[in-house]
């Protein structure tokens, strides 16, 4: 199994977005993948709210991801900051990271470069009006 972490919405409407995160979880599994989404993991004994816990949760799940074979991020719902940043920490140390939509298709057609710099294009409008996190 590929050791992948999960990445995904969490701050806003936390009830939605938790629900989100574990059906992003069950589709890597059903992958095949050993997938670990740290936000959902640390924020059940920390408090998010709190800098310095969440922070802890932030490097822990930081340590993680330094050992898996791709950063995985889910992006139905937009990319947040955290995402953002658990991206660019993923790319700084040559860590493979993926987008991937739940709700479009489980498993979609490898898009091509045309696809990609739409759908770059579309996510760029939507982040620049707020219509997505």
């Amino acid at each position: 199994m590929r050791r992948v972490t999960v990445e995904s919405p969490y701050a806003g409407d936390v009830d939605k977005n938790v629900k989100y995160a574990q059906e992003c979880l069950k589709d890597s599994l059903r992958r095949g993948e050993a997938p670990l989404a740290s936000h959902l993991l640390y924020t059940q004994v920390l408090d998010d709210t709190i800098p310095e816990e969440r922070t802890w949760g932030i490097n822990a799940g930081f340590e993680w991801l330094e050992q898996a074979e791709a950063c995985i991020l889910y992006i139905d719902n937009g990319i947040s900051n955290g995402m953002r940043f658990a991206r660019a920490f993923a790319q700084d140390r040559g860590i493979p990271v993926e987008y991937r939509l739940l709700y479009t298709s489980l498993y979609p057609p490898k898009p091509s470069r045309n696809d990609l710099y739409a759908f770059g294009h579309d996510l760029g409008t939507r982040l620049m009006k707020g219509t997505c996190l």
